[in-house]
């Protein structure tokens, strides 16, 4: 079909047809790693994401393209995992805005919307670069704007739109050094075209299913300090579909519901209030929650029976259990001062970070990338005055930003932690004594003075800066370059210590995982000893998954 009109249906069968095309070929997409590592995680963070949208969207029959839209949105913004994820739900949500007021819309009004969406997307990110799903859809956008106009069948411009897609996809390796030296092109790119592909399948009348279009991933959240003797009452949560969002008054709301408990946290637009907070009589919340309007989900719980389990279990879609702690904070007395959030794959490392005072952690990193809506429900079940989250890892830092923006009624600070080694140093400076901006300074001086190495398999054979790489060869990455590719690890470790240790070096943190044997452990201890003998040395089992050995060097 090439319809001139679209309406609100049409627009959920393309978004419904694009993500499932993505679901059914992300795996691809996230083989398209700069790095010959096994952590690409970029077509599965977009698949989660537009899965969210659809999840958001999919009881909504006959609705307008703005109500469409608008829902996609906010299932997107919630849903958005990686940078990908984010600015995936950024282009949704500036698509939305051009469809304020209206039923249907025809084709060169769905073009201005991806215009739009182009130009938010640029605007979510700090320092966009060019060669990346950012280049692919405005260059894509513009093309097809040349071309639209109000009577344009929309299989027409969309056609020139995925050529122009794929034209400029093939292009980001020459925009993008690092793309033009691992021999790839831009995954982000590459994910957005598949998105488009679908949606241009389902004009033609090719419906596609998935069996599993349904499961959305989740993240386990750890969070620590509990009261073994208290009545906890019941966390209650809910969101409320306001009957008159343009009188709704969120402060007035919000002081009128705190007499019910405390950790409370309002969220709320011109549409929606979310609600979370601790109380003894969960049946007043509800009552005067409904006073404004119809609830769109609610739950409850007794804290009191919860309390005393220290580990609850969710079966994730890989079949595979882990651990799922949505236990809820509890501090006995007043708001603690400092509530931090943080993001940890690994046993060992979780338990060395909740040690260090981190409150909730948030169970991810490489390949399981925590959504926008993962960082908020942490931040909701922490009671204190100022947040500090530590991402980890540079692919989560758009989304842990966000939830920072989504709940500017919080003091919530975000650090520049791009990776373990960063986190881990920065704790060393936090002084729960200290002021908010004291501790923020000198957390951020030492991720900026530390030096991270951490060394994994290849997953492919390649060149990379001079660096010959054969598949399943053990590669030392320092400070985000490959430096050295072995067959044994070992000689991978002391190649990378090197790189990494100076005169000015006085302390080595050693985080080792899952595979590694002790004996191998003491020869890396060795190489240490023998080329570096004055620097102190520390080594925590961290039982991490990806990356055999991540080194912290201050």
């Amino acid at each position: 079909m090439n319809p001139t009109v679209i309406d609100g249906n049409l627009l959920k069968l393309l978004i419904t047809n694009g993500t499932i095309a993505l679901r059914n070929d992300h795996q691809r997409i996230n083989e398209l790693n700069v790095f010959p590592v096994p952590d690409g995680d970029t077509g599965s963070n977009m698949q989660s994401t537009m899965m969210s949208g659809v999840k958001a969207i999919e009881s909504l029959e006959n609705e307008t393209v703005e109500k469409i839209a608008k829902t996609l949105s906010r299932g997107l913004l919630m849903g958005a995992r990686g940078n990908s994820g984010v600015i995936l739900s950024q282009l949704f949500s500036g698509f939305a805005k051009v469809f304020k007021g209206k039923e249907t819309c025809n084709t060169k009004e769905f073009v201005e919307g991806m215009v739009q969406g182009v130009k938010q997307a640029y605007g979510a990110v700090i320092n966009p670069v060019e060669g990346t799903i950012l280049t692919v859809a405005r260059e894509a956008a513009e093309k097809a704007l040349e071309i639209a106009t109000d009577e344009s069948g929309l299989h027409d411009v969309m056609k020139i739109y995925i050529e122009e897609a794929y034209e400029s996809l093939e292009r980001t390796p020459e925009l993008l050094a690092v793309l033009k030296e691992a021999g790839v092109i831009d995954s982000g790119g590459a994910g957005f075209n598949v998105i488009i592909d679908g949606m241009i399948m389902a004009l033609e009348g090719q419906i596609l299913e998935d069996s599993k279009f349904n499961t959305v991933p989740s993240v386990a959240q750890e969070i620590g300090t509990y009261s073994s003797t208290e009545d906890f009452g019941y966390c209650t949560e809910f969101i409320v579909q306001l009957a008159d969002g343009e009188k709704f008054n969120k402060d007035k709301f919000t002081k009128r519901i705190s007499r019910f408990g405390d950790s409370l946290v309002v969220v709320a637009d011109d549409q929606i209030c979310k609600v979370h907070i601790h109380t003894k009589t969960p049946g007043d919340v509800l009552n005067f929650g409904q006073q404004y309007g119809n609830f769109a989900t609610l739950k409850i719980e007794n804290m009191t029976l919860q309390h005393s389990e220290t580990l609850l279990h969710t079966e994730h879609e890989g079949g595979e259990e882990q651990d799922c702690g949505h236990q809820h904070a509890h501090y006995d007395g007043p708001h603690s001062k400092y509530g931090i959030i943080t993001v940890v794959n690994g046993k060992g490392l979780k338990e060395t970070f909740k040690e260090m005072g981190v409150s909730c952690i948030i169970d991810g990193g490489q390949t399981m990338n925590p959504s926008t809506e993962d960082f908020i429900n942490a931040v909701e079940k922490i009671k204190c005055e100022h947040v500090i989250i530590i991402p980890n890892n540079g692919n989560v830092m758009l989304s842990a930003q966000h939830a920072a923006q989504y709940m500017e009624d919080r003091s919530i600070t975000v650090l520049p932690a791009k990776t373990i080694a960063q986190g881990y140093a920065s704790l060393t400076m936090f002084d729960a004594n200290q002021d908010l901006d004291e501790n923020v300074a000198e957390m951020r001086d030492l991720i900026q003075a530390v030096k991270t190495g951490e060394v994994t398999y290849a997953v492919r054979d390649t060149e990379y800066k001079g660096v010959k790489i054969t598949k399943d060869e053990f590669i030392g990455i320092a400070n985000g370059e490959i430096v050295t590719s072995n067959v044994k690890r070992i000689d991978t470790v002391c190649h990378l210590v090197q790189e990494l240790l100076d005169d000015d070096s006085e302390i080595i943190t050693v985080m080792y995982g899952k595979t590694v044997e002790e004996k191998e452990l003491e020869e890396v201890m060795l190489c240490i000893e023998t080329h570096h003998p004055d620097v102190e040395v520390e080594v925590i089992e961290g039982n991490q998954d990806i990356y055999s050995y991540i080194i912290a060097v201050e």
